[in-house]
């Protein structure tokens, strides 16, 4: 599994309020039966609470999504199953995210 890679979720019951995933696990750790992602919501669902540092908007089909690091989670590898695309491009930003949640910086 790659690091970066976009993926649709296919639970029907988080499926509306998130969904994509985010697969931020280094691919080193492939052998792991779960992966740590970041979910996605719909830009519609933003609050006015946003901090830009920790929750990039980014656009997918033409539509914005909010990368909702402070809500990292693990699922396990089955549930990555509809890969989008890669985000690798959006590398430096996701990577500063999660740094921000984690040093505040």
């Amino acid at each position: 599994m790659a690091q970066f890679t976009l993926y649709e979720n296919q639970n029907p019951d988080s499926r509306e309020s998130y969904p994509f995933f985010i697969d931020v696990q280094n691919s080193l750790l492939d052998s792991l039966n779960s992966r740590l992602v970041v979910p996605l919501t719909s830009y519609r669902n933003l609050d006015e609470s946003n901090i830009s540092n920790l929750c990039p908007i980014i656009t997918l089909h033409e539509e914005r999504f909010v990368v909702l690091t402070h809500q990292m989670t693990n699922v396990p590898t089955s549930a990555l199953k509809a890969a989008v695309t890669s985000l690798d491009y959006l590398r430096d930003d996701i990577i500063a995210a999660i740094d921000f949640l984690v040093t505040g910086i």
